[in-house]
């Protein structure tokens, strides 16, 4: 039986199951205009399928009950819905309740009690006229009609707004019906003299906590007074060359003076300090007076006027020519907040409370000209944006005023807004070296860097290399590029800097050097010196040749002109042996060792010096008469030498005076001619030598007979 339902059942389970309810309305608010309608709306959710809604409402104190239908089409507005006369009445209380349906079910809000006076709002009052009254100051008359939809029994409460015309600042006033006796007019006080301002106003029952819109505006203007005063200031000039110290005197409608006021002069005098008489008086209608002070110290007085008066004095102290000044700022700064230029200092000295701030930009078409203001009770100072000029620079300079003196100014630079540089730097190469060069560029105006310099780049390249940068702060104005190439060509730029950017300035190419200057210095030193050493050798030798030959070419000694064949000695005296064998051709010598005994060798060693000494100049010429005297040629064996040497028994005259080497010299030339002779004893008296013996013939000799005392024996064997 069970089974037979389920087909049944089954369908409504799962449409109960996906069913989704409309969501409940929330947050309803009604308001009551009066004598218009009641109005409630309410904030559904997004509805993922179609809701439609009824407000349910009990009035006249819960006795009645009515239905409200939205516009429940497609395009209307689903969340709200107004009930119309003739079922509002005042005052009641009522009752709302809101129901969402879709085709899934129903759902209703919360049920919400509403009072009408509490939620009553009126029209907005229209204002009819603000204006002054004749023989009032400062003030004017609002004048207003109040609204026709609004209930007679309630109390009305207004506010009323106002600003000047210049003034984005709104000021409030509150006050009710009972305060005006619900006359509509109400007085406004305590206003500027000769100012147009702005008016405003709206109204609420007294129970209600809906307020109605604001009236339209109204501008009125207050009456015209005696001028407020003047602020009063000085330019300070350097004197002249006649002691004459030119003073610019400026002035201008104190701060918090009407917008509107109007002056038609102004009266300026000034005297010397302690000497009224002196006093002169200007009359202008100028802003700005141009006065020539002495030395001393002046006094000057300024006031306004107009068909109703004049303004208070203002005065100002122009002090002596060197008079030493106070400081008292130890500090400032400038800063930007939103849209406003703000300056702050501080100062050393509590008693100064007030100041003067200058500033002017030197990019203006007229430096000279410039803006200035009073501030009291405070150390800042603040300008909107908008009154000073993007990319200029300005000169900011604070005053201190303590009474009557001026102390010494506290100054700073400052951008209302900061942008890249018009132009770049031009840039210059010097000093260019093998792998150096200096590379300097100027400033760039003021009127062109738009901010504050923060560096510079130096962008170089090779040809055909690698870009390479540096970066320097904004002090410095050149950078000394190293480790370039030698003889390479080069390409410099340089970069100036703001805090929106940068800008390249000229391009400029250089070459670095292929030898330094010292090398080319080295290099001309050296070849200048050897010319110099060439020529001065030339010169020395064409002054003195003989010397320059004997440098260059010294005397070599010649074995044949030696003295050894004029040795003698007791020893030598019948062992001395000269034989001679000709076995030889027409041009060949032939040298044949003689047998020399132990004994002389020994004898030579040992007794060399005695030997020399023993020679005599008589033994000498009897030994040269000898040799000389023969006309054949023989051999003589020399002691101590194996060998026999030719000796000419004719022999041309030398001039050397050495008679052996003469002797030895001929006998050489003569030998390819004659025939040798037999063999000749020659004793020791023929022996010749000059009077101080030769060292090299000397160690020549020594040296000779100990290599031929080894091979000596051998020899006379085998020969």
């Amino acid at each position: 039986m069970m089974w037979a339902w389920a087909p049944w059942i089954l369908p409504l389970l799962c449409r109960f199951s996906l069913a989704v309810l409309p969501a409940k309305p929330e947050n309803i608010s009604c308001v009551f205009y009066y004598k218009k309608n009641f109005t409630c709306t309410w904030s559904p959710e997004k509805e993922a399928s179609y809701t439609w809604y009824k407000v349910r409402r009990t009035y006249s104190y819960g006795h009645k009950s009515d239905i409200c239908s939205p516009d429940n089409s497609a395009s209307g507005n689903h969340a709200s819905c107004s009930f119309l006369p003739p079922t509002i009445t005042n005052p009641d209380n009522y009752t709302i309740q809101v129901e969402a349906q879709n085709a899934d079910g129903i759902i209703k809000s919360d049920t919400t009690h509403w009072s009408l006076d509490a939620i009553m709002k009126t029209e907005p009052p229209e204002i009819s006229h603000v204006k002054p009254v004749l023989g009032v100051k400062r003030m004017v008359q609002i004048k207003w009609t109040r609204p026709v939809l609004a209930s007679v029994s309630s109390t009305l409460k207004y506010m009323l707004r106002f600003r000047t015309a210049n003034s984005a600042h709104w000021m409030e006033v509150n006050f009710t019906e009972e305060d005006i006796n619900r006359d509509e007019t109400y007085n406004l006080t305590g206003l500027l003299a000769f100012t147009e301002y702005v008016v405003a106003l709206r109204c609420v029952g007294e129970e209600s906590m809906f307020w109605s819109g604001w009236s339209q505006e109204k501008m009125g203007t207050t009456e015209e007074e005696a001028p407020h005063g003047l602020d009063l200031w000085r330019v300070l000039r350097p004197a002249e060359a006649d002691g004459k110290r030119p003073v610019q005197l400026l002035w201008k409608k104190a701060k918090g003076a009407p917008i509107l006021e109007k002056s038609l002069g102004y009266n300026i005098w000034y005297f010397p300090e302690n000497n009224t008489n002196l006093t002169e008086t200007v009359n202008t209608t100028n802003q700005q007076l141009e006065l020539y002070l002495g030395s001393k110290t002046y006094w000057v007085s300024a006031v306004s006027y107009n068909s109703l008066g004049e303004s208070p004095v203002a005065t100002l102290r122009i002090p002596a020519f060197g008079e030493n000044s106070f400081q008292c700022i130890e500090a400032m700064q400038a800063f930007l907040t939103q849209d406003q230029l703000v300056v702050e200092w501080q100062s050393s000295v509590p008693e100064v409370d007030t100041w003067m701030v200058e500033w002017f930009s030197e990019s203006a078409p007229k430096p000279s000209t410039f803006s200035w203001e009073s501030v009291s009770q405070a150390r800042n100072w603040t300008i909107q944006q908008d009154e000073l000029k993007p990319f200029w620079c300005y000169n900011i300079s604070v005053y201190p005023v303590l009474q009557n003196r001026v102390g010494k100014p506290y100054s700073m630079q400052a951008y209302v807004k900061e942008g890249i540089p018009s132009a770049g730097p031009v840039t210059k190469a010097e000093n260019i070296g093998v792998k150096t060069v200096t590379i300097t560029w100027k400033e760039i105006p003021k009127s062109q860097r738009n901010g504050f310099i923060s560096n510079y780049t130096i962008f170089y390249q090779a040809e055909d290399g690698k870009d390479f940068s540096k970066t320097v702060n904004s002090k410095i104005l050149q950078y000394d590029l190293d480790s370039l190439t030698r003889n390479t060509s080069y390409t410099v730029q340089v970069m100036a800097s703001t805090r929106a950017g940068g800008t390249n300035g000229t391009r400029i190419n250089f070459k670095t050097l292929s030898a330094s200057t010292h090398e080319v210095i080295l290099v001309t030193s050296l070849v200048g010196g050897g010319l110099g050493l060439i020529i001065l050798l030339v010169a020395y030798g064409l002054k003195k040749r003989d010397k320059l030959k004997h440098l260059c070419w010294p005397d070599i000694p010649n074995p044949a002109e030696s003295s050894i064949a004029t040795w003698c000695g007791d020893g030598l005296k019948g062992k001395v042996n000269l034989e001679s064998d000709v076995s030889m051709n027409a041009e060949d010598w032939i040298l044949k060792s003689c047998p020399v005994s132990s004994d002389l060798i020994d004898k030579l060693v040992v007794n060399t010096d005695n030997f020399l000494e023993e020679v005599s100049t008589e033994e000498l010429e009897k030994s040269q008469e000898n040799i000389l005297g023969g006309r054949n040629n023989e051999y003589v064996t020399l002691p101590g030498c194996p060998y026999c040497l030719p000796v000419s028994k004719e022999i041309p005259p030398r001039k050397s005076q050495n008679p052996c080497s003469g002797m030895l010299e001929g006998t050489y030339l003569k030998a390819k001619d004659q025939p040798l002779s037999s063999a000749q004893n020659i004793g020791p008296d023929h022996l010749c030598e000059e009077g101080a013996p030769n060292p090299y013939l000397k160690n020549l000799v020594i040296t000779r007979e100990f290599l031929m005392s080894e091979k000596s024996p051998d020899k006379s064997k085998g020969e």
